[in-house]
């Protein structure tokens, strides 16, 4: 054997590193480059993390640092075409400091904490940010009668701009329009637009919000909030404090696991943080101080939807999109302030500790019943199997210290004959496939115990690895692919049953997804063209029939798509729906329409709009 490692050494081509390769990038350009950092995912406005919304909450979270200094009670917005205007009513810019204040990283007025004490936007980033990732981005000052405006093509300045007099109120302008190079096909969506919108007026009571003429604005704060949340399912009125920095609200329902809302300095922190976690904290301390008891976590917290909103001077989050507070000091007075502000609002309003210590020691029963029901169904699975059945997984998890394990999915199936095809195109590194053995149980209206007693859930349950915490969760995204005919479509409901009875928190943020697959493959000799609909097909017939052999075919199901075509539909143009509940109090309603006993308005419903 002859190894020619020295032929193979000189084959490769040699690369010069001298001074010509290093390079100096603007910030501005270092944030076209490196967008990721700034602002997360990118996207099209598909799903509520995606860029486009990133971009209209930076700007907006300077005007709602205005408000919080005293400064402007109005916001106003609109989105058309693709292009966000937004004004306040604030101080304005600086007229001499505008250009720089949008164009050069780390300028700002956020590092002086006289000016701004309670801000969000601590880095000078986030303008700068939608200024460099906008194909148009334009700001107008207006300034004790004067004004500048200033216009910008992909964070380059395009004009000279002059002082001006004007006759308009204090404040700031902007229009941008995000970039299609970096967002193609975007789109910005009204629903998660407005979601934003109520989580500022939630957070600053009396500041009034418009967009596109719709009002938004709180009276109440969180109280607003929760009322809308749980509408007139909780099972004692809302604990409502507001003590210093400090504002909470919480009240238990009958749903299982736990639900948050958490802020900091007005801003959502959709993945909490240590205040979150003080406030999970205090509320179990606080509860067991008044009762004299020694609960256990779950007991106190099962059923439990609550706000916390704090006000920090500097915060610091744990990524440049601000999702996740890591301020680790505010344990020692955060915890021990919310522990005494549950004390003593139980101490003064006794006709909510009684139903709440109720459902403490309810909470606590079922989870020894169900434990019971645990050690059977766990003694079961150790008899046939040691894995778990029907589950190829992958190599990355969810959780793993590996940089991958973001991209963790798990696709559900219905039966092997179409988990074949995707077991074979799936990236075995990032891809597990589970297949269900025909239609799962339907869990409405039964308790957790149903898991266990049937073998088929209980392994759904052990292969996401959410038995013991949903912080366990073993994948990011769990996609739920079915077919497209009737079995399929409510094998699909039978699942989103399963996860919205017993794991609720996993489709609020955004974990559960329902894979769309082609109806039809149209191609001719030299082109093959996959189709999504029936507006889709008939588009590729006119595009594709000049050639011979044309020939268009219809999938029955997920079982006729050999895994060669599979791979296109589950890599990096997989298209994967989000599932999402704009209020979590329908839930219920929702469920027993569609998934309960039959009913005259269910069978009325069905007559009017399936027949």
């Amino acid at each position: 054997m002859r190894i020619c490692q020295g032929k193979a050494m000189n084959s490769v081509q040699e690369t010069i590193y001298d001074e010509s390769k290093i390079l100096t990038l603007s910030s501005l350009e270092h944030i076209r480059l490196r967008p990721g950092m700034y602002i997360g995912r990118l996207g099209n406005g598909s799903h509520p993390s995606d860029g486009i919304y990133v971009l209209l909450k930076e700007i907006v979270d300077n005007s709602i640092d205005e408000f919080i200094m005293g400064f402007g009670k109005r916001i106003d917005i609109r989105v058309e075409n693709g292009a966000v205007n937004i004004r306040d009513f604030g101080r304005g810019i600086p007229l001499g400091k505008l250009v720089e204040c949008v164009s050069i990283i780390n300028t700002g007025a956020k590092y002086n904490d006289e000016v701004f004490q309670f801000s969000v936007g601590l880095n000078g980033v986030g303008t700068k940010a939608v200024n460099a990732l906008s194909d148009q981005f334009e700001v107008t000052s207006f300034r004790e009668k004067k004004s500048l405006f200033a216009q910008f093509k992909s964070g380059e300045l395009k004009n000279d701009p002059a002082t001006n007099d004007t006759n308009e109120s204090n404040g700031t302008k902007i229009r941008f329009t995000p970039d299609s190079k970096l967002f193609p096909n975007y789109c910005y969506d009204l629903g998660t637009i407005r979601k934003q919108l109520w989580n500022y007026a939630y957070l600053n009571r009396k500041l009034t919000i418009t967009l596109n003429g719709e009002k938004f604005k709180s009276e109440n704060g969180l109280l607003d909030l929760l009322k809308e949340e749980v509408s007139e399912v909780n099972l004692y009125d809302i604990v409502h404090c507001q003590n210093g920095q400090l504002e909470m609200a919480l009240t238990h329902t009958e749903h299982y696991g736990e639900e948050y809302f958490s802020y900091v300095n007005g801003h959502h922190t959709n993945d909490g943080g240590t205040h979150l976690s003080a406030f999970r904290e205090g509320i179990l301390k606080g509860a067991n101080q008044f009762f004299n008891a020694s609960f256990d976590g779950p007991d106190v917290r099962d059923g439990l939807v609550g706000a916390v909103a704090i006000k920090v001077q500097e915060p610091i989050f744990e990524s440049q999109t601000k999702n996740k507070l890591g301020n680790s000091e505010l344990r020692s007075w955060l915890m021990p302030l919310v522990r005494d502000t549950i004390v003593d609002f139980l101490y003064k309003h006794p006709e909510v500790a009684e139903p709440l210590k109720q459902k403490i020691q309810t909470n606590e029963r079922i989870r020894k019943e169900l434990n019971n029901v645990k050690k059977a169904a766990r003694e079961n699975a150790k008899k046939s199997a040691l894995t778990i059945p029907n589950l190829k997984d992958c190599k990355f998890h969810l959780g793993d210290k590996s940089e991958r394990g973001d991209e963790s999915t798990v696709f559900i199936t219905e039966g092997m004959s179409a988990g074949g095809s995707m077991i074979s195109a799936r990236d075995v590194y990032t891809q597990a496939v589970f297949c269900l053995k025909g239609k799962p149980l339907n869990c409405h209206g039964q308790g957790k115990e149903a898991i266990y007693k049937n073998l088929e859930l209980y392994n759904v349950m052990k292969a996401l690895g959410i038995e013991d915490s949903l912080e366990d969760l073993r994948y990011k995204k769990v996609v739920i692919a079915t077919d497209a005919d009737v079995d399929g479509l409510h094998i699909r409901n039978l699942m989103l049953t399963f996860f919205l009875q017993f794991y609720e928190p996993l489709v609020l943020q955004g974990n559960i997804y329902i894979l769309e697959t082609p109806l039809f493959r149209v191609r001719n000799q030299k082109t093959t063209q996959y189709c999504y609909s029936e507006t889709e097909k008939d588009e590729a017939f006119e595009k594709l029939q000049k050639g011979t052999h044309f020939e268009v075919t219809r999938f029955k199901g997920l079982g006729e798509i050999s895994p060669k075509e599979f791979g296109q539909f589950i890599g990096k143009n997989m298209r994967a729906v989000p599932v999402g509940v704009e209020h979590t109090h329908e839930i219920p309603e929702l469920l027993n329409f569609y998934m309960g006993t039959n009913t005259a308005e269910r069978r009325r419903y069905i007559m009017e709009n399936l027949v």
